[in-house]
């Protein structure tokens, strides 16, 4: 029954989907049931712990995408000039978990409002965006973006962009799952930059 809705889900998707790359160029095998997202919100390490919490998610690799260097490793995109940004890849199971699902995990770990880095790491290198890899991801984002600019509630202005994914270059080994590896160090960093403060007063207590 699984394997039959995940093909059901793959069918209705259309043929962008079953044909989108994994964001490094490269075809994810045809049999696997698994879809691709890709979200930039500042600090590739926290949001890699922000989707490791979702059901549904089978793999998250912190990144660079966005630039026209090619493989560029952390210290060229951390001292900017590249074009890329810290990104995060997401592989997930869309019979266990929605992309609307990802849209909304995304909106709460950013701040939607900051055009110039996020939180205490600024440029570009550290904006925000939404990495659409067809054209339902496109449909979706666009329509949570309109929505969170309709709702008076939500923070404002809403200036995350939305664009088309390309080339995904995984950042060096030490930065994936860093905050699982490093916790100390990690959970020091997210305080002083006050993200977690920041976040709360954007969206609330959640």
């Amino acid at each position: 029954m699984l394997r039959l809705t995940i093909a059901l889900t793959l069918i209705l998707s259309g043929p962008a989907l079953l044909a989108a790359d994994d964001g490094t160029g490269q075809r994810p095998p045809a049999d696997d049931g698994l879809a691709t997202a890709t979200f930039a919100a500042g600090c590739f390490w926290c949001v890699e712990e922000a989707f490791d919490k979702v059901g549904g998610v089978v793999e998250t690799t912190s990144g660079f995408t966005g630039g026209d260097v090619a493989d560029p490793g952390y210290e060229r995109v951390s001292a900017g000039g590249t074009g890329h940004t810290e990104a995060l890849r997401v592989r997930y199971d869309p019979a266990a978990v929605t992309y609307e699902t990802l849209l909304d995990t995304f909106w709460h770990n950013v701040d939607p409002t900051d055009d110039g880095g996020q939180f205490c790491d600024r440029g570009s290198q550290y904006r925000s965006g939404i990495f659409v890899h067809d054209e339902r991801q496109r449909r979706l984002a666009e329509a949570s973006r309109k929505a969170l600019r309709q709702d008076p509630d939500a923070p404002s202005p809403i200036v995350t962009p939305i664009e088309d994914a390309g080339p995904f270059y995984p950042a060096e080994e030490y930065h994936q799952d860093y905050h699982e590896k490093n916790p100390i160090r990690y959970h020091v960093y997210k305080k002083l930059c006050g993200r977690a403060a920041r976040l709360e007063e954007l969206w609330g207590d959640r």
